[in-house]
């Protein structure tokens, strides 16, 4: 959440923002109520010291035993005054928050400003695309016919859009949380963190998915409790509503969980196979950081995802997102997109994003700096490291034979029995 006092301060820059991001928000009348509560505000200070000034000077009448009739009935006066005035700032504050709540960050000056997807900029690739000398099929064709993969029965389990893994398939999607949680815990430094795999309401209000995302979250109604869209909003708010000391930052987790999410408005897109889904596996890097170390710390962040790949062997490439298609919460955020023979195309497999203190302000998590006391609003980070089960996809098109086998990738041959190829079962 952005500060009103930086709002007000900062006018221009935040309608623009607002503008490159999209969002249609009225600044004008949200300064005017601000203007309007801060006037009320200073109002009441100058009456409750009229107040306590008659108050005073009524004690003394009463002490003396003078008349004193006139003072309090200008006391209680005043009295209804400073109380019509504590409703209309009561009043005014809900509609200041209201409004708050859907103002999305303001984009780093070194994002590039652009109205969708086709605005995103080359960051950098690694790797090269590979060759074959067959045409590569689509992973939904390999997967059915090594019996990995069940899309038939998966819907007659949960309607369209869920997957059901099946052998070689299970194995292989445990093989991968089980690979990246090692690396990001053993080489990485990051603490693995279990959470709950749903959530209340104020978790995600404070990492920024409601208001703005509702319609795509699962909810559950009769616990007033969601399903999580990522680990990011468990993992977040950890520490949500604490305050922890400078010497405690930085922190990092990395967290496996199944992923939930409806897709309002994305029916028709991608529907073949498992590249939209609404259920899905992802290993979670999650950052709580100092202030002015969040930049550095996303370039880390996107290295630390990006080494997951380079070890799977899968190339792919980076965007950095435009303003206009960059999340609700985000100040900057890079792409991770793998390359998948089977869709000759690339797959979005990972997001690295940096929310400066916008998301610590809505869940007031706070530090205290070691040399001034201090209090500051601590920086937060995340990235898929990396989410599946689009990685699955680059594998299993990357790695397939002429023959109708997949090839597993060296890195994840001691998590999968020392498999060397997927076969269809005997």
């Amino acid at each position: 959440m952005l500060d009103i006092k930086f709002i007000r301060e900062n006018t221009e820059k935040v309608k623009q923002a607002m503008l490159n991001k999209n969002t249609d928000i009225n600044i004008d009348e949200l300064i005017g109520f601000d203007r309007r509560r801060r006037e009320l505000l200073a109002e009441v200070e100058r009456l409750k010291a009229v107040r306590n000034d008659v108050s005073r000077q009524i004690g003394l009448l009463k002490k003396d035993n003078k008349p004193c009739e006139d003072l309090m009935t200008q006391m209680k006066s005043i009295g209804d005054q400073i109380q019509r005035m504590d409703e209309d700032i009561r009043e005014l504050t809900i509609k200041i928050d209201n409004i708050l709540i859907w103002i999305p960050n303001i984009p780093h000056e070194s994002v590039p400003v652009g109205r969708d997807s086709s605005d995103n900029k080359f960051y950098k690739k690694w790797g090269e695309i590979p060759s074959f000398d067959f045409t590569p099929k689509p992973h939904w064709e390999i997967g059915e016919n090594l019996d990995i993969l069940d899309f038939t029965r998966s819907s007659k389990l949960s309607g369209s859009g869920f997957i059901l893994f099946k052998g070689a398939g299970a194995l292989l999607e445990r093989a991968l949380i089980n690979f990246m949680i090692d690396l990001h815990t053993s080489k990485h430094g990051y603490c693995e963190v279990s959470p709950p795999f749903m959530v209340n309401t104020a978790c995600m209000f404070g990492t920024g998915q409601i208001p703005k995302m509702e319609k795509d979250m699962y909810k559950v109604e009769d616990d007033d409790l969601y399903l999580i869209p990522t680990a990011e909003v468990p993992v977040t708010n950890i520490y949500r509503g604490e305050i922890l000391e400078e010497d405690d930052l930085p922190k990092y987790f990395v967290a496996y969980t199944p992923c939930f999410r409806r897709e309002a408005g994305s029916y028709g897109k991608d529907t073949r196979g498992m590249i939209r889904v609404h259920q899905f596996d992802k290993v979670e890097l999650v950052k709580i950081v100092k202030a002015g170390t969040e930049y550095d710390e996303l370039e880390k962040l996107l290295a630390d995802a990006e080494e997951v790949l380079q070890l799977l062997g899968l190339p792919y490439r980076v965007l950095t997102l435009c303003s206009g298609d960059m999340s609700f919460a985000a100040a900057k955020c890079y792409d991770i997109e793998a390359w998948a023979p089977g869709q000759n195309n690339y797959l979005e497999v990972s997001s690295c994003s940096t929310f400066e203190d916008f998301q610590a302000r809505r869940m007031n998590l706070r530090y205290r700096e070691k040399s001034s006391r201090k209090m500051r609003y601590a920086g937060t980070l995340n990235g898929s490291g990396v989410a599946l089960a689009r990685t699955v996809v680059a594998i299993i098109e990357s790695y397939q034979t002429a023959d109708g086998r997949v090839k597993v990738p060296q890195a994840l041959r001691p998590y999968m029995r020392n498999m060397e190829y997927i076969e269809k079962p005997k």
